[in-house]
């Protein structure tokens, strides 16, 4: 694949992909394509892994690509499902969401943890996740690997990879879908 060092020669409103990532970033959601998006996902969480690293996806549709990577990284044992519900700082306005609830299956005290996520935005639910996290102890690294990076941060939080990055107008979501037979698609949706 092509690196692209900067955002010269992009398609507007396209980036440049995050540093250490060798992926082409997309320039559209019309050219989003879930399935492909986590092939890159896969092959550029590899190098992120260490012998104790433990996968830990937020609900989710990070849940839904831990699930996957677990099984197809030949990782033993079930990953970490975390949610972001108590801990979020617009809890009066959103609400408490039906959600999966956190379930850590091994000590996070000392632990290596690769987040996973299906989109990064503001920051907030990573703020909210790690909160969550670090109830449960004191890792010793934690890392964040998303699906697609859409830009609009408002917290200083960076995923250590991203197959891909994107801006969306502050109007429009980005969400995870799964079918019934586990195959990704995105939605969009106007706010």
């Amino acid at each position: 694949m092509n690196t692209i060092p900067s955002n010269e020669g992009l398609p507007r409103g396209a980036s440049a992909p995050p540093r250490g990532s060798d992926h082409t970033p997309v320039p559209s959601v019309g050219a989003l394509n879930a399935e492909a998006l986590y092939l890159e996902l896969l092959s550029g969480v590899k190098p992120l892994m260490r012998p104790d690293t433990r996968l830990v996806g937020v609900t989710s549709g990070g849940a839904w690509l831990v699930e996957r990577l677990q099984k197809d990284l030949g990782l033993p044992g079930a990953p970490g499902i975390i949610s972001s519900a108590m801990h979020r700082d617009d809890f009066a306005r959103r609400g408490m969401a039906a959600s999966a609830q956190t379930s850590l299956p091994f000590d996070v005290n000392g632990a290596d943890v690769l987040l996973l996520d299906d989109v990064l935005y503001t920051g907030r639910t990573i703020r909210a996740v790690l909160n969550e996290l670090f109830d449960f102890g004191r890792p010793s690294c934690v890392r964040l690997a998303v699906l697609v990076d859409r830009g609009g941060r408002e917290l200083p939080v960076a995923a250590d990879f991203a197959a891909a990055r994107l801006e969306l107008p502050a109007a429009q979501s980005l969400a995870l879908a799964r079918d019934d037979k586990g195959v990704f698609s995105f939605q969009v949706e106007q706010a």
